[in-house]
């Protein structure tokens, strides 16, 4: 979760960096406010990629959690069911 938190940390950062460098950079504010509405585009779509990814990787791992468990509770099942058998003889 570490990892996480420094990445949403660099991105804020980063970002309120090149808003502060925009907006003391020598521009007219025509320029200027076109340039922050692109920049706050590219960060949506980067956010939004970023998020379908987590999204994606957090969907895999469940995923295959449920696969772990399903295996592992068929194995239980069978050596339950041979102990059975086992007693039963």
């Amino acid at each position: 979760m570490s990892v996480m938190r420094f990445l949403a940390g660099f991105a804020v950062g980063a970002a309120l960096g090149a808003v502060a460098g925009i907006l003391l950079a020598p521009k007219s504010g025509e320029e200027t406010r076109e340039m922050l509405g692109d920049m706050a585009s590219d960060m949506a779509k980067k956010t939004d990629a970023t998020v379908k990814d987590i999204q994606k990787r957090a969907d895999d791992i469940v995923s295959d959690v449920q696969e772990k468990s399903e295996e592992i509770m068929s194995k239980l099942q069978d050596m339950l069911n041979k102990q059975k058998d086992g007693a039963e003889a």
